[in-house]
């Protein structure tokens, strides 16, 4: 029997006062009057403890708020999107709705069985991380594959700001070459401005050092004052950022129908871009859009300042005779890139003093030419001048051969 039911019995069977029962049982008298109380209103049953749980709460999420966060966990899901706590509640505020704590929400979610615990997750504290201090301070980029309705591989390029995670360019291509990456990059210049680095693996369409020798991209970042970073081999973490993006793209064009070709497979990745950057609240960003953390802080720039801003990309074909033309300024000029390289398709990059001539597929530098608009005839300044090169370094035995 509870101390409770014994004091009351002493009170109401036995006759003591409630002052002796409070003395004997060392509790107040006014507990003793509350217990009595509620004894007369409803016996023994009623003495047993109350729940201290208050009758309101103020806080409490109502029926209308809970069926929106589960609306809104399945709409995103379906849509390919993130659709954790955290973003769900950047939605709910966007639309002018208080949202309830992030582990309110979590626990709604649990309830509904849309997600599942955790425990052996990696807290994100575990992750050193780096962020760029400045939009354009350092651009990532890699590609990945994606397949057509066809079970055709296709190739999806890349490029990420560091610090806003805005998606500065996504491309898709069979397969993605040297051109390509050059032609996105001078594209996204184009329209976000030039940045003071880029981070790359040391895939051969991002760098040839390896061989010994430049390729037209790395041509293209030492013209413009670009720093170029590459991550060390067998290391994807030094390229996180835009590893994870891989992540968040796929899972949202696996909700969408295959794509027939490559033309509408691009279609989908400007939707998905628009949507990536203007809608979607990114967790990094304190829920911010990245397009809104791009917009917010001055941008950085080379720091050489050689910013070019007469450049631009054409493709042709080397002529049987290994030369090429190029009109500039309205005069036409002769480019000298060698018989070995006659009807190799290339990319021609031209800057304020500088025409690159790269191999289109491999992305080697073939001829680098310097701008004189005095004379008809460029050089190719990577070869020895001369009509016979060859002959310029020859020992005596060479030209008795000859």
């Amino acid at each position: 029997m509870s101390k409770s039911r014994v004091i009351v019995l002493s009170v109401v069977r036995q006759g003591l006062s409630k002052a002796e029962a409070a003395r004997r049982f060392g509790v107040t008298w006014r507990w003793v009057h509350e217990l009595v109380r509620r004894y007369e209103a409803g016996g023994l049953d009623a003495l047993e403890p109350r729940s201290r749980r208050p009758r309101t709460n103020p806080n409490q999420v109502t029926e209308p708020l809970r069926e929106r966060i589960i609306e809104l966990r399945t709409s995103l899901t379906t849509a390919g999107w993130d659709a954790g706590p955290a973003t769900i509640a950047a939605h709910l505020e966007r639309a002018g709705i208080t949202a309830p704590a992030i582990s309110t929400i979590r626990r709604i979610l649990l309830d509904a069985q849309l997600i599942v615990r955790e425990p052996n997750k990696r807290p994100r504290a575990a992750t050193i991380r780096f962020e760029a201090h400045q939009p354009n301070e350092l651009w990532q980029s890699d590609f990945t594959h994606w397949h057509l309705a066809d079970g055709t591989d296709a190739e999806i390029l890349n490029w990420l700001d560091d610090h806003s995670r805005l998606l500065l360019s996504c491309t898709a291509h069979q397969p993605v070459t040297g051109a390509a990456v050059i032609e996105a990059f001078t594209a996204t210049i184009a329209a976000h401005g030039t940045p003071a680095a880029t981070l790359t693996d040391n895939g051969r369409v991002f760098t040839t050092r390896s061989t010994g020798t430049r390729n037209g991209f790395e041509q293209l970042l030492a013209n413009l004052g670009i720093q170029q970073r590459n991550g060390r081999p067998y290391h994807p973490q030094t390229q996180g950022k835009i590893e994870r993006f891989h992540q968040t793209l796929k899972r949202w064009l696996r909700q969408q129908p295959p794509a027939e070709d490559l033309h509408t497979l691009q279609t989908q990745l400007d939707r998905f871009r628009h949507h990536y950057n203007h809608d979607r609240p990114h967790r990094a960003l304190e829920r911010r859009t990245p397009q809104t953390a791009y917009n917010a802080t001055l941008k950085a720039t080379p720091d050489d300042n050689r910013d070019q801003h007469d450049w631009r990309i054409r493709h042709d074909r080397v002529d049987r005779f290994g030369k090429l033309t190029l009109r500039r300024a309205g005069h036409m000029h002769h480019l000298g890139i060698g018989i070995d390289h006659a009807h190799t398709p290339v990319l021609i990059l031209t800057d304020d003093t500088t025409v690159t001539v790269s191999d289109h597929t491999t992305g080697e530098v073939l001829s680098t030419h310097t701008v004189d608009p005095t004379r008809t005839y460029w050089r190719n300044n990577d070869r020895s001048p001369g009509r016979w090169p060859e002959l310029l370094p020859n020992t005596n035995d060479d030209a008795e051969h000859l």
